[in-house]
């Protein structure tokens, strides 16, 4: 999965069919100077033409770094690399009057369709990460999470690894949008996603479960190591400033996190409810903490209270 928002995604999208366009340009120019004997642009005669060339300076200097975590981007180098190099025999074969060679002319043919592949790759990775988005946090939005949470109780199962999840949610948010807008509220939610995002570990991920409230999985991760992570998690969003909009307020806010173990024995279900239990404790006893599901009396107890303090009210 890409970690980046989908703005980002759009962007790289409109970058890559840009780089597309270049390319097709520039082996429309290659092989009018190859057939026609026109004087070959010297820079396609250079050992780095591949930086050179439009498609190069996007490929090197302007597309994001996330993109190289793509098998596909990091392909692209290499047929890319590849068709200059040819490309730079063919040109030195028509200046001095030499055929070209067929398996040259071979070579660059199948070159650029491999080259179109591996972009076809790299557009369907980020159309697909767009499209399992949230479209306003850039969250895993919640159709995807179930699946992707059956398949980690599955390997706990098998004994292959435990995974942590937890239920986060942004405290006074009703605050936020009373003071400052709904508008401001949406941005502090993006903002609280990339934030989050950034301090987890590459392999995590964050559901956008409905409203203020985000489920993340921790894969590998017991209870102790599930509080370590989303402790460090909470310790940011608190330390952290969030801008509502250009010369807008700057907006400071905090997150409850409710703990629990995702259980190879119960269901999927059955553990996202004892994390949202587990944050429903978090957040009676004060926000901005992280709370771990305990089965023991104590949780139960305290939940009870909470209850009945509530119908009470």
């Amino acid at each position: 999965m890409l970690r980046m928002d989908p703005a980002a995604l759009r962007k790289s999208l409109e970058q890559i069919e840009q780089a597309a366009h270049d390319h097709a340009h520039w082996h429309q120019i290659l092989l009018r100077s190859i057939v026609c004997r026109l004087p070959a642009d010297p820079n396609d005669l250079e050992h780095d033409a591949h930086r050179r060339c439009r498609f190069g300076q996007w490929y090197y200097e302007q597309a994001p770094v996330e993109l190289w975590e793509q098998p596909a981007f990091v392909a692209i180098e290499a047929e890319h690399r590849r068709l200059h190099q040819v490309a730079a025999q063919m040109l030195r074969e028509v200046t001095t009057g030499v055929p070209v060679a067929r398996d040259d002319y071979d070579d660059l043919v199948a070159g650029g369709e491999r080259l179109h592949l591996e972009l076809d790759s790299l557009r369907h990775s980020i159309a697909g990460s767009l499209r399992e988005r949230d479209a306003l946090t850039g969250a895993q939005s919640r159709v995807e999470m179930l699946p992707a949470l059956r398949e980690l109780r599955e390997l706990a199962r098998r004994n292959v690894q435990q995974c942590c999840i937890a239920f986060m949610d942004l405290d006074h948010l009703k605050e936020i949008n009373d003071t400052h807008g709904h508008v401001a509220g949406d941005q502090v939610l993006a903002g609280l996603v990339r934030q989050v995002t950034e301090h987890l570990r590459p392999y995590d991920k964050v559901f956008r479960y409905g409203g203020d409230e985000f489920l993340i999985s921790l894969p590998g991760a017991d209870v102790e190591t599930g509080q370590k992570v989303i402790g460090h998690v909470r310790k940011q969003i608190a330390e952290a400033t969030f801008v509502a909009s250009a010369g807008g307020p700057l907006i400071t806010t905090t997150a409850s996190f409710g703990l629990a173990l995702l259980d190879p024995d119960s269901s999927v279900e059955e553990s996202i409810d004892r994390a949202d239990k587990a944050l429903l404790v978090a957040k009676t006893a004060g926000r901005n903490r992280v709370c771990s599901w305990d089965p023991a009396e104590t949780t139960s107890t305290l939940l009870r209270r909470m209850m009945e303090d509530g119908a009470a009210g």
